[in-house]
């Protein structure tokens, strides 16, 4: 299974690698969110003292995401269509191997997209204070985020009835970070909105998030995003996977 599936994902990377627009499109509008807020709307937005770059840093990254699993779906929808998905699997290849390839593509191009933001937030005022271990449950968390919404992405993918509608279950997903705690903070809304925004999980993976990039203690909300993003990671898995074996 290892080594089909490093031989479909290498096919996908190609791809991507020949058309880097996929990575440029995605990493464009979170760049401008972020620029927005920090240059036009930050100044009357009061966080506490904390740095607002370092505020507004993983709720861009969520949007990055969101933004770019909808690609995802697109790919495999595009390869369903085509018959390409049925011709793998009619190949003495592991079956499981077509989705994970396409799965692995999604966390490698969004480790890249990350990596192109955090550099444009360096030049923005982003002073992480986080130390070796901060940083790598900050990766953790972020490609446990990144694999749960791939996987929602997924089933779009294999089922949706035409390209648009592959791709548009992204965008109550890039919306949902807006109703959170993401750009200001809660105790700032009404209460209907306020209710919906700190109970809700963007909220959640965005607190432990920014913990982590502060340095500063990680208190339950943790817990909170992990519950959150395993439990939803796990359900679309099993609804993807069914999907795909009940398409043959």
């Amino acid at each position: 299974m290892l080594h089909d599936t490093a031989a479909l994902t290498g096919r996908l990377m190609k791809a991507i690698v020949r058309s880097p627009d996929t990575i440029i499109t995605v990493a464009i509008m979170p760049i401008a969110f972020l620029l927005l807020f920090r240059y036009v709307f930050g100044g009357a937005i009061q966080t506490g003292g904390s740095n607002y770059t370092n505020y507004l840093l993983p709720g861009i990254l969520l949007i990055a995401v969101a933004s770019s699993v909808a690609y995802t779906a697109v790919r495999l929808f595009s390869d369903t269509r085509t018959g390409i998905t049925a011709r793998f699997t009619a190949m003495p290849i592991a079956r499981s191997s077509v989705l994970w390839s396409h799965v692995l593509t999604s966390l490698v191009s969004n480790a890249v997209t990350t990596v192109v933001i955090v550099g444009v937030s360096f030049a923005t005022g982003f002073r992480p204070r986080a130390g070796l271990l901060g940083w790598l449950a900050f990766v953790g968390i972020l490609t446990l985020v990144t694999l749960a919404l791939t996987w929602i992405s997924v089933i779009p993918g294999l089922t949706a009835k035409s390209v648009d509608g592959a791709g548009a279950f992204a965008y109550p997903l890039i919306f949902l970070p807006f109703l959170s705690s993401a750009f200001v903070p809660t105790a700032t809304m009404p209460g209907p909105v306020r209710w919906f925004a700190e109970n809700q999980p963007v909220t959640s993976v965005v607190q432990s998030l920014r913990d982590l990039i502060e340095g500063t203690p990680v208190g339950g909300d943790i817990w909170v995003a992990l519950a959150w993003t395993v439990g939803v990671g796990m359900v679309a898995y099993v609804v993807a996977v069914r999907k795909y074996n009940t398409a043959r």
